[in-house]
Order: C-alpha cells, then structure tokens, then sequence
C-alpha cells in the first residue's frame, strides 16, 4: 500500500485483512486494497516512464476499506466472500469482505437491551447509582427488570442464570462468561 507505514499495517494478516480482536479507531485500514492507476491518472512524466520501463513503472492508488468516523471498537468477527467459494455476488466483484466492529457504549432512554437467552426490553430510566435500590449490605443494584416480563415467555435460561448469579453471590465466588466470546474453561 503506497504512503503507508508499518504502524497501520500491524493488524492485517497476510492477505490484508484486519484480524479479529484488533482494536480500531476512525481511518484505520480493515481492509487492504490497492487499484492500478489508468492511463489517464497518470502525468505526462509518469506516462513517459511507463513507455520506457513497461508496467514496473506503473503506480498503485490506495483504494483500503477504512473505519469511518465515529466507527472505533473491537474487531468482532471477519467474513470472506468469493466466487470460488460458490458464493452469489454482483456482477464484476470477485471477493467481498464484511468486517463487524463492535462498539461499548453508554446506555441511554430508548436502548433495547437483550440477555442471553432471548429476553428484551427498552431502558426506561437511567438514574444514578445513590437513586437505586440496595442490598441489605449496601451493594446497589445494576439493573431492575419488571417481573411480569418473565413468568409468560417462560424464559427458564433466564431463571436459571439468575439463580446462578444468587448461587455465586451467596458461595463468594465470583463468575463472569463474556457476552460475545463465550464461556471458557478457566
């Protein structure tokens, strides 16, 4: 890629794709690509030396699939489509790469928040910490779900996750599975 330091390079792979768990900000390369310059981009000099040395000559512009603004985050997943792979795509694009990007966020009035196990909601109200309930010991509580909600979409996996969450509290231990990459065995 022409203008462009190691720095930048440092998450591709060695086809020019990010790899998942980069982190990435506004106008980082997710996607190396180059595109030959035409005749008609190039300058009389350039033309000139292209005529004298062939196609060594010939420039490349930088054509890379960057984050736009406001995009920074957490690679979460790359997918790789091809025609060689059977996959269906327009006519004249041989390869399609989609790069997610995940984003932590604060939450707000109006977000839909899900759990694990399909249960949904809208936040309601946001309200600082000294606003909400607490605990007998003092711990204050993190988020309030309206109960009614559970009982008629018989939700067990939710149930279940709370009473592990007692379970854990009551035992001392500490148990945290992240939210995208599953849990592990340590």
């Amino acid at each position: 890629i022409p203008n462009v330091g190691e720095e930048p390079l440092k998450d591709l792979d060695e086809t020019g794709i990010i790899r998942i768990g980069a982190e990435v900000k506004e106008g980082d390369i997710l996607v190396g690509k180059v595109t030959p310059k035409g005749e008609k981009d190039l300058s009389a000099e350039e033309r000139l030396l292209h005529a004298i040395f062939g196609d060594k000559s010939r420039e490349v512009r930088d054509t890379s699939l960057r984050v736009p603004h406001g995009g920074d985050g957490v690679v979460r997943d790359v997918k790789i489509f091809t025609r060689a792979n059977g996959d269906e795509l327009q006519s004249g694009v041989n390869m399609l790469v989609r790069v997610y990007i995940a984003q932590k966020r604060k939450i707000k009035v109006g977000d839909k928040m899900a759990g694990r196990h399909g249960n949904k909601g809208v936040v309601s109200r946001v309200v600082p910490v000294e606003d909400m309930p607490y605990l007998p010991d003092g711990t204050p509580v993190d988020i309030m779900l309206n109960p009614l909600g559970v009982p008629s979409r018989m939700n067990i996996g939710q149930v279940m996750e709370l009473h592990l969450g007692m379970a854990a509290r009551n035992l001392g231990i500490h148990i945290a599975t992240p939210v995208f990459d599953g849990a592990t065995s340590e």
